[in-house]
């Protein structure tokens, strides 16, 4: 079967074929650094992590970017608050995001964009629409035309008469029009900045994902993805810019996630009922959470509760207990009891329905389903007198072929790092140690050792070997 995604530009699930035989350019919008993540940012995180992870399965080579939003008014404020800069404040909460991703089981990005290492890139391509009559600027500030591009609407489907009031940046008089939204923003007194040809500024928010695309994956990814909330008018805006500027299609295909609801109830900081992972994770295993996450088809709402914690643990300990028990059992078999002939094609089968449950749009919770499947004939194997290693090793084999997709098995006790955890603690470390916090820094070493990881400091950079 062929892999199909649901593509929100066209609203219709499409067969998926790469610009590049073999290859996939993937972005995800990511976290704006200027506080924890919660259970609603997570969502994307892992399911797109997912997403990658299967298309590595299916023999692709992966070029994964997530962003950094490290400056904008968020940012700005939040700093004051805390009497520290905004690169402070975007360094802390980085390296949160990094802890709270790495903690739920998300493989490192290959490579993780900061706005604030985009300026020269973000400034040539304001530049350029400016020159195309894309852009002119007004009382310090850049803004775009959107009346200019015909396009304008087409991701989310609505008509530029319709869209004055969902702009996010406030209506101003400077402005040809209401639609119209900000490049560049002249900076207030104090505020961090950069120099650029109308004046001391900093970027608006959706030109940093354009310069950074263009600068790290060319003129048009694969797939472009994020929340339901970034259809407009971020992605909008998005697409206005980079095809405004190259006359090429920004992504093939866009996937958005649904949102994260808790006790049937919309997240909200009025409410007072936003989670986030770092405290979840305090009671919660991270395979529970991912569980939930895959257990509602992405483009869905998904609810959050202690009843769908607590059902999940239980799932995760029904997959993670028929692992173990094969083990357990392996180490008591004959090598000489014949395999049996009906296990490889069974097991085929399985593995057949897995990857036809992925290829549709990604339906993990059909996929996991499939997983269980497999579960209910290894604990029926095991219940034979006489069992047969190799049969065994066959169904450890695919519960790990299905693991290293979904993300859902706790680590052995004992277990060595993946490559992808033993970069991305080296990663953290090197953070650490650039904040000065030598305690964490050692306390990774000390990991690192005990997994029989050696670090050694080249001319090149860090580099690391297992014993």
């Amino acid at each position: 079967m062929t892999l199909r995604i649901y593509n929100t530009l066209t609203r219709e699930a499409e067969p998926f074929v790469p610009q590049q035989p073999g290859q996939v350019t993937m972005y995800v919008c990511g976290p704006t650094v200027y506080g924890y993540i919660h259970i609603g940012n997570a969502r994307p995180v892992i399911f797109f992590d997912v997403v990658r992870r299967y298309m590595e399965h299916a023999g692709y080579k992966v070029n994964y970017l997530t962003n950094f939003t490290d400056v904008d008014d968020k940012m700005i404020r939040r700093a004051e608050e805390m009497g520290i800069t905004v690169p402070e404040l975007g360094e802390r909460f980085i390296q949160a995001f990094i802890e709270d991703t790495t903690a739920l089981g998300v493989f490192p990005a290959t490579k993780n964009p900061r706005v604030t290492d985009t300026i020269p890139e973000i400034i040539s391509f304001i530049r350029t629409l400016e020159e195309k009559g894309y852009a002119y600027e007004s009382g310090g500030d850049v803004y775009y035309r959107t009346a200019r591009f015909p396009d304008y609407g087409k991701l989310s489907h609505k008509n530029l008469a319709d869209l004055q009031y969902g702009i996010r940046i406030e209506v101003d008089e400077r402005k040809e029009s209401p639609q119209d939204f900000v490049l560049w923003k002249a900076a207030k007194p104090g505020e961090i900045s950069w120099s650029s040809p109308w004046g001391e500024g900093r970027p608006g928010w959706h030109i940093e994902c354009s310069a950074m695309v263009l600068k790290y994956a060319g003129e048009t990814l694969d797939i472009h993805g994020g929340g339901n909330d970034l259809q407009f008018p971020h992605h909008e805006c998005e697409i206005a810019q980079s095809e405004a500027l190259t006359g090429k299609p920004l992504a093939r295909y866009w996937m958005h996630n649904g949102f994260v609801n808790i006790d049937n109830e919309k997240m909200s900081k009025s409410i007072g009922n936003v989670v986030n992972p770092r405290e979840l994770l305090q009671k919660t295993s991270a395979q529970a959470i991912r569980y939930i996450m895959l257990t509602g088809h992405y483009r869905s709402p998904i609810n959050f509760s202690e009843e769908s914690v607590a059902q999940a643990e239980n799932s995760v300990q029904r997959l993670a207990n028929a692992r173990d028990n094969l083990k357990h059992r392996l180490s008591s078999v004959s090598e000489l009891v014949p395999a049996d002939p009906s296990v490889a094609p069974r097991l085929a089968q399985l593995r057949a329905a897995f990857d036809a449950k992925m290829d549709d749009d990604f339906n993990t919770a059909d996929a996991i389903t499939v997983w269980f499947q497999t579960v209910s004939d290894a604990n029926a194997y095991l219940k034979r007198d006489a069992a047969c290693a190799a049969d065994i090793h066959a169904y450890l084999e695919l519960i790990a072929t299905f693991d290293r997709v979904l993300g859902l098995l706790p680590p052995e006790a004992g277990a060595e790092l993946l490559d992808a955890e033993v970069d991305s603690l080296i990663a953290e470390r090197a953070d650490a140690r650039k904040r000065r916090d030598f305690a964490r820094a050692d306390e990774i070493r000390d990991l690192l050792a005990e997994k029989g990881i050696i670090l050694e400091d080249t001319a090149q950079g860090m580099r690391w070997r297992r014993k």
